[in-house]
């Protein structure tokens, strides 16, 4: 091995034997007093480098440590530490710290509504990068305080860092703010604050320039009718720069969370007009209460999603003083959320917790623990496997905490690090959830076995990354049934789903090879909306078809690895076939929901009568259609010979070909989903083909009354 050159650099910090390299002092401000004449006699008095006899002290050490004493030492007092170091408190100087002023202040008015003191909350957006927020509570106490007998409790309040009445006492049970630097530091970082009080029926004033008050407390008048703080602050320009302004849009969804997280309370928007993009689906006007709270909140996140459960897991366990209440709403989510599969939100005392924390913890835990349980009860031997990745994977899940002196990590409260809440959350929640379950047998067995088919998956996924380590060339796997296309690409190529040998050997004959694949089921495709995820497991059927296709189901559906262009469901025009084609339809409904949004899925509209006279034959798709063309096609009394084919099985290749399957000749239905009706939609799917047989009798019921002859097939 050939030897490593030795480094020829100087100055080696960990080479005891080499002096450093000289460093010239660092030059030293001149106190006010001083003349250059005793600089100059200073200097003189130095040693020069020549002269300076070679010292053994390590690096470093010299001088430079003789020039740093006491005087050096900096102290910050008031409010100034804030202005120096910004981002110790709230994060930085960005937008997201700018707002989060708004944070802190909202913050104070949550904890009067939560206390029982407040019952509603005024958030006003003004012109200038104004905000003022007001609340019917308490309002800050404006007596001398005790320590500082010059200054009214609400200047200390306003001025000094780590004062407020949250450390301890009686005052609050629960808080968002409990460091006691809020609303400080958002005066220290404006360029104009002002407070206005009003308590015991008078109305008190006190104005701040970037911290500094400006003149003391005022008594503007008598306040008969009117009680609690408003705090009006404009963030300073010099600390956020000119072009950060603040968004309304971001102040809107702010307030609406916390009107979702406490529906005690009631707050009222507002917003000048001017202020409003023309993107913006901001209200100029708006008051949020929502006394469902968190299930509002989370059905507002899922939109009109299908999920995997039709009642979404939520609750409240409210305790005396506050202490110990949790509230949380769980849903899984087929088709996921956005661009995610599910989402969390956590939030401490109404303070939102974006990085989770002990009760995230908790909440993980009761979910898993139960569902395990659950799984035990009904004997599902898989149901061990399961791990907190798979039933949060998917899972669009909120919970909200209210606990005494919570521990955050960091000023700004991303996360909390209260061990106690993770105790809290996994006991309210563990009875909750085993009544959950135990109440709606089926829809449990549905939810466990969506969160068994993410542990498989997620096995399976790890298999797949063992097998690659071992081998870097994987072969598709089709079913054996498959009469695949010669094309590879997705795009032009079409599969027909058809029922039947019979069928399926007459498409086979009548296809295009490069572009067009069939695949044949035999019988009809089991009703996945009915059976539980091990008899789907079980279906060969379902199988085959899931393969054929090759995006996946539910959560690992990807829409780029489909195999067809087109998925085309090709049955017979009778009931039988359209019975099959609705069991197929309601399998991607609810198995494969993106397929349908994306428009793959068509339905293929073959004849049901072969109309003849000499050489010249039509085809007719139902009995109106056939009495229409023996009325506009053919001669009044020629005998026109009429065929009904039972089956797609009794047309010859060529009929099918020329009927059914060429592009240009034939009749297609795509099958859509409208945005504004997926919730109607999921509903009727669950009516109809669910295993309640006493709401389909009540849709018989209700419509039976505007079904005909034709309709029915009789």
């Amino acid at each position: 091995m050939p030897r490593r050159k030795p480094a020829t650099k100087t100055g080696d910090l960990f080479d005891e034997n080499k002096p450093a390299p000289a460093r010239a002092p660092a030059p030293k401000a001149v106190a006010p007093g001083k003349s250059a004449k005793s600089k100059a006699a200073k200097a003189s008095k130095a040693p020069t480098a020549a002269a300076k006899k070679p010292s053994d002290k390590p690096a470093g050490r010299g001088k430079g440590e003789k020039s740093y004493t006491a005087s050096d030492i900096e102290v910050l007092e008031g409010l100034e530490p804030v202005r120096r170091r910004p981002g110790m408190y709230i994060g930085g100087t960005d937008m997201r710290a700018m707002h989060h002023l708004f944070a802190e202040v909202i913050d104070n008015s949550m904890d009067e509504a939560v206390a029982g003191h407040a019952s509603f909350i005024e958030v006003e957006v003004k012109a200038g990068n104004t905000i003022s927020v007001r609340d019917n509570g308490r309002g800050i106490p404006v007596d001398p305080h005790p320590k500082f007998k010059d200054k009214s409790a609400l200047e200390v309040i306003m001025t000094t860092l780590h004062a407020g009445g949250k450390f301890g006492g009686d005052a609050y049970d629960t808080s968002g703010g409990l460091h006691g630097v809020g609303v400080s530091v958002v005066n220290a970082l404006s360029s104009l604050l002002v407070v206005e009080v009003a308590r015991d029926k008078k109305l008190y004033e006190q104005r701040f320039e970037r911290g500094a008050p400006k003149g003391g407390l005022k008594t503007l008048g008598a306040a008969k009718n009117r009680r609690g703080t408003c705090v009006t602050f404009t963030p300073d320009s010099e600390i956020f720069g000119t072009k950060n302004m603040l968004d309304p849009d971001r102040l809107y969804a702010m307030s609406k969370a916390k009107a979702y997280l406490f529906g005690g309370v009631e707050i009222r928007w507002h917003c000048a007009p001017d202020l409003i993009r023309d993107a913006d689906k901001t209200p100029a006007e708006d008051v949020l209460k929502f006394p469902n709270g968190l299930k509002d909140y989370l059905e507002e996140h899922i939109g009109g999603r299908t999920t995997v459960t039709p009642e979404a897991f939520a609750g409240k366990v409210t305790k005396n003083g506050g202490h110990g209440s949790v509230e949380w709403a769980v849903s899984w989510v087929g088709a996921g959320i956005g661009n995610a599969d599910g989402m969390s939100a956590s939030y401490c005392n109404t303070v939102p917790t974006p990085e989770g924390g002990t009760h995230e913890q908790g909440l993980r835990s009761a979910l898993t623990k139960g569902l395990k349980a659950y799984g035990d009860r009904v004997n599902n031997k898989k149901a061990s496997m399961i791990t907190p990745e798979d039933v949060m994977g998917t899972a669009a899940a909120l919970v909200s905490v209210f606990i005494r002196e919570p521990e955050f990590q960091g000023q700004t409260k991303d996360k909390l690090a209260t061990p106690e809440a993770a105790r809290i959350v996994e006991v309210a929640l563990r009875d909750h959830f085993e009544h959950y379950l135990t109440s709606a047998p089926h829809d449990a067995d549905k939810l466990l076995g969506w969160v068994i088919d993410r542990a498989e998956e997620r096995v399976r996924r790890r298999q797949e990354r063992e097998v690659n380590r071992k081998s870097a060339v994987r072969k598709l796997r089709l079913p054996g049934k498959l009469a695949d296309c010669a094309q590879a690409s997705a795009e032009g190529s079409e599969i027909f789903i058809v029922e039947g040998d019979s069928a399926g050997g007459s498409a086979k004959q009548a296809r295009n090879r490069k572009t067009q694949a069939i695949l044949p089921l035999r019988g009809k495709i089991l009703n996945v909306a009915n059976a539980t995820t091990a008899k789907m497991q079980q279906s060969q059927q379902i199988s085959d078809l899931v393969q054929a296709l090759g995006c996946g189901t539910g959560a690992t559906y990807d829409d780029t690895r489909l195999r067809y262009e087109k998925v085309i469901i090709m049955t017979d025009a009778d009931v039988d076939g359209a019975h099959i084609a609705a069991l197929l339809i309601t399998f991607f409904f609810e198995q494969m929901p993106e397929l349908i949004r994306n428009a793959h899925l068509y339905l293929a509209v073959p004849p049901l009568y072969r109309l003849a006279q000499g050489a010249k034959t039509i085809y007719a798709r139902d009995d109106a259609h056939r009495e229409e063309l023996l009325a506009s096609e053919f001669r009044a009394n020629a005998k026109v010979d009429v065929s009904r084919f039972k089956g797609l099985g009794e047309m010859l290749p060529a009929q099918l070909k020329e009927t059914t399957m060429i592009p240009g000749q034939r009749t297609l239905m795509q099958v859509t989903i409208p945005e504004d009706e997926n919730a109607a939609t999921s509903k009727a799917v669950k009516n109809l083909m669910g295993n309640k047989p006493e709401l389909r009798f009540q849709f018989i019921q209700e419509n039976a009354a505007f079904a005909d002859d034709a309709l029915l097939d009789i």
